[in-house]
């Protein structure tokens, strides 16, 4: 782009219009030679376009459809709020990606909930202290994120939402504040059943699903964030039920950061130092189960329920149903260190 209108695209979060275009000297002619099947530019949606460097360096999951906010956010001609997902995105709230993927909407006024062209509209007012500004871009309040999406989605992927919300630092009074207005609204019964099955322990969607899994077994409520001092650091379980430790390996785990993972080192080497973690826990007078994201949906989920009973257990036949001392006194002592890791995230700023 010519550099007046590479300037107004960065100020758009990397989107300009057609009319922005040709305001910038741009003819009819170049803008189809520009956008043609491999050209410099790609058509975000009708009549908005980002170069394609920018867009072909976004993953497909959550950066194309930034832009795909921005697209619409641009061509949305009445007063509006991003919402939902396209609220989500914007606060950095991961929650659990939907089968059929929309830009988000919501305007006071509009005529019913309706989806045209990629973009879902919604009915709904947000009082001026519910919506905050992020990079230029009018947003739902991240506590009505959360119950949004837990109503449009379903309880799975509210629980998702509302686990990351309070590792953001919102508190849970503040999502029950926002519940109140809303008794009457659609499907609020299952934003109110995520809300408070919700905990800031789960560090990513997978360990939010894992532990409605393990809730799903009737063995009891699990713990998050279990401590377990090794040899040489501690090491933190996602969930545990009496004496055993359930942990959930995504592929997140063994990817690098550069592929967007979190491994510091190579799938092998990750791979065998959690086995050596899992031995040392183990040792200790632990169970443990592993689960991983195809035990959590359909035939295969049945499959690891009967598992995961099996090896819960056994871990109860060997040894028993109360916590060792020692490894209750070690918790007790990690206490504030627990608490700091489920709130170590800072929410994003609203400018």
């Amino acid at each position: 782009m010519r550099p007046e209108l590479a300037a107004r695209a960065a100020r758009q979060g990397g989107v300009v219009t057609r009319r922005q275009a040709i305001a910038g000297g741009y003819s009819e002619a170049e803008i189809r030679r520009l956008t043609r099947q491999s050209g410099p530019w790609v058509v975000v949606r009708r009549g908005v376009y980002a170069e394609r460097e920018l867009w072909e360096s976004l993953d497909p999951y959550d950066g194309q459809w930034r832009l795909r906010d921005r697209a619409a956010h641009l061509t949305t001609t009445v007063p509006h709020v991003m919402s939902h997902d396209s609220a989500a995105r914007p606060w950095g709230l991961a929650f659990l990606r939907p089968p059929r993927p929309l830009v988000h909407v919501s305007c006071a006024g509009v005529g019913g909930t309706r989806t045209e062209h990629g973009v879902k509209h919604h009915i709904a007012r947000h009082p001026p202290g519910a919506v905050a500004e992020i990079d230029g871009l009018r947003v739902a309040g991240l506590a009505r994120t959360v119950l949004d999406l837990a109503r449009e989605h379903g309880f799975a992927t509210g629980v998702t939402a509302a686990d990351a919300a309070l590792r953001l630092g919102v508190e849970r009074g503040e999502l029950l504040a926002q519940l109140r207005p809303m008794r009457c609204w659609p499907r609020i019964t299952q934003a109110r059943a995520a809300v408070e099955f919700a905990d800031p322990g789960a560090d990513l969607p997978g360990e939010s699903l894992a532990r409605v899994l393990v809730v799903g077994l009737g063995i009891g409520s699990p713990t998050t964030q279990f401590p377990v001092r090794l040899v040489d650091r501690v090491a933190w379980c996602d969930l545990r039920v009496g004496c055993h430790l359930f942990e959930f390996d995504g592929r997140i785990k063994y990817s690098r950061r550069d592929q967007g993972g979190v491994a510091e080192t190579s799938p092998d080497q990750v791979a065998w130092d959690e086995r050596r973690r899992e031995v040392a826990a183990c040792a200790q007078g632990l169970g443990m189960s592993r689960i991983i994201w195809s035990d959590l949906w359909g035939p295969a989920r049945k499959r690891a329920e009967e598992r995961l009973r099996a090896e819960y257990a056994h871990t109860l036949a060997v040894h028993g149903p109360t916590l060792p001392e020692h490894l209750a006194r070690f918790a007790r002592q990690m206490e504030g260190e627990r608490l700091r890791r489920m709130r170590r995230t800072v929410r994003p700023p609203a400018a």
